[in-house]
């Protein structure tokens, strides 16, 4: 799969007091990315339902590069660096740019699924398996495994 982009407008809500984005602004718009990737391939809250997983994130990072501004025109990428081979458990990275090309912000997660019924981590279908092993891999993908993880 191509990089997955989206182009992000920046609200007037999410500016600070010292007139640039705030910080958990960026977690939110790595969100919505990640979200309209998952759906626009297939992974809709409706089949997350269906198969009663979810996303769960243990982690997130922000590395903050170049001050972005209201006025500013910005978007958003999505990469998968790395995961286990069953997709249980995995990371993606968030890169934000400016109009101009600008870095302005990364952002790092790890993630894995979750069973909505049992409230345990769980193994994704192989729907799910094969939508996320499409998704863009970053230059530096690794699998995991799970001694890597502990």
């Amino acid at each position: 799969m191509e990089k997955f982009l989206l182009p992000i407008q920046v609200r007037w809500s999410d500016i600070d007091q010292n007139r640039h984005l705030r910080h958990s602004a960026y977690y939110d718009y790595g969100a919505t990315v990640r979200i309209a990737c998952f759906s626009q391939h297939g992974l809709t809250n409706m089949k997350f339902e269906e198969l009663h997983i979810g996303p769960i994130l243990f982690r997130e990072e922000a590395v903050f590069k170049r001050e972005i501004k209201f006025e500013d025109r910005i978007t958003v990428d999505m990469e998968v660096t790395c995961a286990t081979n069953d997709f249980a458990r995995w990371s993606i990275r968030h890169h934000f740019f400016k109009e101009d090309g600008t870095l302005s912000a990364i952002i790092n997660i790890d993630g894995a699924w979750i069973d909505i019924t049992r409230r345990k981590l769980a193994v994704p279908d192989a729907f799910v398996q094969n939508i996320f092993d499409d998704f863009p891999k970053a230059k530096d993908f690794e699998k995991l495994t799970l001694k890597k993880l502990t």
